[in-house]
């Protein structure tokens, strides 16, 4: 079956305007279909693997996206937001926002069975419900991510790439342990499609399906509201609030831990030398001087920082690494009313694939919660208290409280060298602080303040 004519153009109006579409000021030259397979269905459902040419600023770029589209001759009301345009096949819709085709893909990973160029695979034993609606989730900024009830997540991968996606890799491995800080996995679906840029057919992950935890809350809300609860009472300390955060950060310190521990057990590990740990550090030093020339403002703090990664060059003796979350903030974790949960495997999602699954130390996901923490402060006091200097001492203490908590909820588990740890956690945070500083210049040139201020403590 052909692809319905006018849809290229009907992609290259709407896929920009896509919160998971990279590139959104680079302009679109075409959009390709890279992989076409009809899934059955009383109408008319593509599913589609296109690549979107662009010009970016240092050059042409073909980037690869999973779009499942429906075309339908009746207009729908209930899923207008979804609605691509009209063609002379009829309505084009995303197909992800109709129950009845998300449905189609949920019996597909029950009966683990393939499609075309889709194969779906079931976890074995794994109960994975049918007959059960949809819901688009909001807030996504890489993935579309339905609900089935309170039974199933299904997480599908908007960007492509080829090979396994780390998050199913990451949790079909924790799945031989008992870890209890991760979501089961269920099941994923995979397909091929041709290299937009020499058409030989590669293959890659599409989408996984977990246990939906329907009772979460995420981190990041949660620390938004004690932080609030402070700044309420404001002649009180963090400690005597009553939305008091450090014993869930102590609580969440130990669960990512036990994550790290349950890692080393069934993936790779090794020890990095000190011309690999050397050359980490001047990775970190040129990012700070590419970071510096983009953001001057940075570049009194640039001495004391350099020290900072100068300790991280200097440490001797062999560094354990493995692998790591790699993207790790308050925002990707869940509370259940059980306990902490890790989510999202796929760390930094502006990275290539081979990058986000190299070895690294642990501290790199410790460095990456106690900058959340931080963050999680002082984008309260940017967006709702500025300028309010007894607020900002009280945003002071609750950092730092959460942070001496997490991590000794984290040494309880994870005992290590307190001096070489100490040395990786201010580098890994300063280097982290380098990239918000980078990206908020970029993307939000009012909320340098954010990453400024973090720099100016870690440099002190």
């Amino acid at each position: 079956m052909s692809v319905p004519v006018g849809l290229e153009d009907l992609l290259a109006a709407w896929l920009p305007t896509q919160r998971w579409f990279t590139g959104k000021d680079w302009p679109v030259s075409a959009v390709r279909v890279l992989e076409h397979t009809a899934i059955g269905t009383e109408h008319r459902v593509e599913h589609l693997v296109v690549a979107v040419d662009q010009q970016a600023p240092t050059g042409p770029t073909s980037t690869v996206y999973q779009v499942p589209v429906e075309v339908r001759a009746d207009r729908r009301d209930r899923i207008a937001h979804a609605m691509l345009g009209r063609l002379d096949d009829g309505f084009v819709y995303d197909a992800l926002h109709d129950r009845e085709v998300t449905g189609r893909l949920l019996e597909r990973l029950h009966a683990g069975d393939d499609l075309g160029g889709l194969a779906f695979h079931r976890v074995e034993g794994a109960e994975i419900p049918v007959r059960v609606d949809s819901l688009v989730l909001g807030g996504e900024q890489s993935n579309t991510s339905l609900a089935f009830g309170d039974r199933a997540l299904l997480k599908v991968f908007r960007r492509l790439v080829p090979g396994t996606n780390p998050d199913i890799e990451v949790h079909a491995a924790l799945a031989r342990t008992d870890c209890p800080h991760v979501a089961p996995l269920l099941g994923w679906f995979d397909g091929t499609w041709a290299d937009p840029t020499d058409g030989h057919p590669v293959h890659g992950s599409l989408g996984m399906l977990q246990t939906f935890l329907v009772t979460a809350t995420d981190g990041w809300r949660l620390a938004l509201a004690s932080i609030a609860d402070l700044f309420a009472e404001r002649d009180l300390h963090a400690a005597e609030v009553g939305g008091d955060f450090a014993g869930e950060a102590f609580r969440l310190g130990r669960a990512t831990a036990s994550v790290h521990a349950a890692m080393r057990a069934v993936l790779p590990t090794g020890v990095w030398d000190d011309s690999e740990v050397k050359a980490t550090a001047e990775r970190m030093h040129e990012r700070l001087e590419d970071a510096i020339r983009e953001v001057p403002a940075a570049a009194p703090l640039a001495q004391a920082l350099h020290r900072t990664f100068d300790a991280l060059g200097d440490l001797r003796g062999g560094l354990p690494v493995q692998r790591v979350h790699g993207d790790l903030h308050l925002g990707q974790v869940l509370r259940t009313s059980v306990n902490w949960k890790l989510i999202d495997f796929e760390g930094e999602p502006e990275k290539p694939v081979d990058e986000r699954v190299l070895l690294d130390t642990p501290m790199r996901d410790v460095a990456g919660m106690l900058r959340s923490f931080d963050y999680a402060t002082q984008h309260t006091l940017l967006t709702e208290h500025p300028d309010d200097p007894q607020l900002a001492y009280r945003a002071g203490e609750w950092s730092e409280r959460n942070r001496g908590a997490f991590l000794d909820g984290y040494g309880w588990v994870a005992a290590g060298d307190a001096a070489t740890e100490q040395v990786l956690v201010r580098a890994y945070e300063t280097d982290k602080a380098v990239y918000e500083l980078v990206y908020e210049a970029r993307n939000r040139p009012g909320w340098t303040a954010v990453p400024l201020t973090a720099l100016e403590r870690l440099a002190s």
